[in-house]
């Protein structure tokens, strides 16, 4: 990349989202509302606010919703195509449906309320010369039990009364070097499960980007409700130039 780029985006839209249901039954997973505004249009505005104004959105179930509400973007100062799915090819698999990725690029779900840093991010992926880096969350997990630490004969050698454990996780944000291209197969359903267990196997520098920000997907319910009252508390941080922005009038 030369200096001052910042490279292409694709949001991967074409999931089912059956976590979500009932709602996603008759709306997109990213078009469902956070406070006012569907939380696509919040990750649309963001990466234009950071210099990221080119994305590709891969469609999948109710696509021609997610184009009736973005349109080509201009309404926020983004340039918005899309490629649309004939059938699911997971959540990595899409990629490669995608026409001239050329140069490093982001990829992400189309799901997510956080404020991270894409242009951080993207610096130091080109600098580390990682093929692929993962954006990381610690995310706490409580047991509302009472947890024993076992010997190998079964003494009881420690107990932790409801334990929160911390586990770091996949964001749903990635930066590919356009080489991992050629890893993804394209007639088959591609997870990026997948895509790790190839890297993995194969040795591929994959490095983690570790964040401490605001992170949030809305893949549960309990997670969408959590999503809106974090997006009322934060709004300044979550809504780039708040509502007088003029690229945010629709």
């Amino acid at each position: 990349m030369k200096p001052g780029e910042t490279g292409r985006v694709v949001i991967q839209a074409g999931g089912l989202g059956t976590r979500l249901q009932p709602y996603t039954t008759i709306l997109p997973k990213p078009l469902m509302p956070v406070a006012d505004r569907p939380i696509l249009e919040i990750m649309i505005r963001q990466l234009v606010r950071q210099g990221f104004d080119r994305i590709t959105i891969t469609l999948g179930h109710l696509g021609p919703l997610i184009m009736a509400v973005v349109g080509d973007g201009r309404q926020w100062g983004a340039r918005v195509e899309y490629v649309r799915e004939d059938k699911p090819h997971g959540t990595i698999g899409a990629v490669a449906l995608v026409e001239g990725l050329d140069s490093p690029f982001l990829v992400m779900n189309g799901d997510l309320l956080t404020d991270f840093d894409y242009c951080e991010f993207m610096r130091s992926h080109v600098g580390s010369g990682a093929s692929l880096s993962v954006g990381i969350y610690q995310k706490e997990v409580p047991v509302s039990l009472g947890v024993f630490d076992l010997a190998d004969d079964d003494r009881v050698v420690g107990f932790r009364e409801k334990p929160v454990l911390v586990f770091p996780c996949s964001m749903g944000i990635y930066a590919f070097d356009p080489s991992l291209l050629q890893l993804i197969p394209r007639e088959v359903h591609f997870g990026f499960d997948d895509l790790m267990a190839v890297c993995l196997t194969r040795g591929v520098h994959v490095r983690a980007h570790l964040f401490d920000g605001l992170w949030l997907d809305i893949g549960r319910p309990e997670d969408y409700a959590n999503a809106n009252r974090l997006f009322e508390e934060h709004r300044s941080r979550l809504l780039p130039g708040g509502d007088d922005d003029p690229e945010a009038r629709r």
